[in-house]
């Protein structure tokens, strides 16, 4: 496992993480889910990532048991705010009041003093950038959270962010979690160059394009039990469920074989040619499926592989 800065900060993770949404409290039992999480950090993962809206804080408490096991120091763990968690006013958004308040649940259910790094989920049109700022700070310097972090944020929200925490000398931002895949590559043309340029990382997730990119549903079939059967799947995994995309696909799985990894090694290999991607976050319901997934932080793809990736997906 090869491991990347975090933004211009001095924490260094994982290139491969774990993640808990939809898994982890739901999908996936909590003796299953332990195993998982302990072959994670046997790979060498020590970053893992969970939100307090993941099953009302089902996950954060399934992912803490598990890591319990572990020294506190050898592993990074994350939460976030923003969706609701009630039905008042107050319980949604990123206020100082809903920050403070859930960020000391997460603590509670997670049994733990601090998380490492605290996300605002998405970007709140409501609540004053200064005072949601303002409330982590406070709750850096009271070492209840060590690093801030962003969710699907633009450029220009970043940007501003930055500029407010420069102007009361507030602690900045050193990450932001986009969804980025070989499908979807909005954050290519705006939001890494000004990251690159301000000390922001990116960690990625749905890299396999909701597992569209492991190659599971070859032809456009979708097997019984998979995330794509499920009455609630979700209207994006509708769209890209065509012929062009399966083709696509075909032809990637063609190239990992090539190469003599497997297609889901490929995409998250592929995430990480930007050195702008501190780490690709992954689910899993299995353990082997995880062990697989973190051998791609030993795949380094060359010119020719990534041009015909290009070709391939482009097309």
């Amino acid at each position: 496992m090869q491991y990347r800065r975090l933004g211009r900060s001095g924490l260094k993770v994982s290139e491969i993480s774990l993640g808990s949404w939809l898994t982890f409290g739901k999908t996936v039992d909590e003796r299953a889910a332990s195993e998982i999480i302990h072959r994670a950090y046997e790979a060498g993962i020590n970053f893992f990532d969970s939100a307090n809206v993941y099953e009302r804080g089902k996950a954060e408490v399934v992912m803490s048991r598990a890591l319990k096991s572990f020294p506190r120091d050898s592993y990074v763990i994350t939460t976030k705010a923003f969706w609701p968690m009630g039905d008042g006013p107050n319980d949604r958004g990123l206020s100082r009041k809903h920050i403070m308040e859930q960020v000391h649940a997460s603590l509670k259910r997670m049994d733990l003093e601090y998380v490492d790094i605290f996300y605002c989920h998405r970007y709140d049109q409501e609540t004053p950038l200064d005072e949601t700022l303002r409330a982590i700070d406070d709750l850096i310097r009271q070492g209840k959270v060590l690093y801030a972090g962003v969710s699907e944020w633009t450029a220009a929200q970043i940007q501003e962010a930055l500029s407010v925490s420069d102007r009361y000398l507030l602690d900045r931002i050193v990450v932001n979690q986009p969804q980025y895949n070989m499908f979807h590559r909005d954050i290519e043309e705006e939001i890494i160059p000004m990251c690159e340029n301000a000390g922001v990382s990116q960690v990625v997730w749905s890299p396999l394009a909701q597992g569209i990119l492991t190659g599971k549903y070859k032809e456009g079939l979708i097997p019984k039990g998979s995330r794509a059967s499920g009455e609630n799947v979700n209207s994006w995994m509708k769209q890209i469920l065509n012929d062009m995309v399966n083709r696509k696909v075909e032809l990637l799985d063609q190239l990992a074989k090539e190469h003599d990894i497997t297609l889901a090694q490929l995409a998250l290999a592929w995430t990480l040619r930007q050195h702008n991607v501190a780490s690709t976050l992954v689910g899993a319901s299995h353990p082997d499926q995880i062990a697989e997934n973190a051998k791609a932080s030993d795949v380094a793809l060359g010119y020719s592989t990534l041009q015909r990736i290009e070709e391939i997906i482009t097309s």
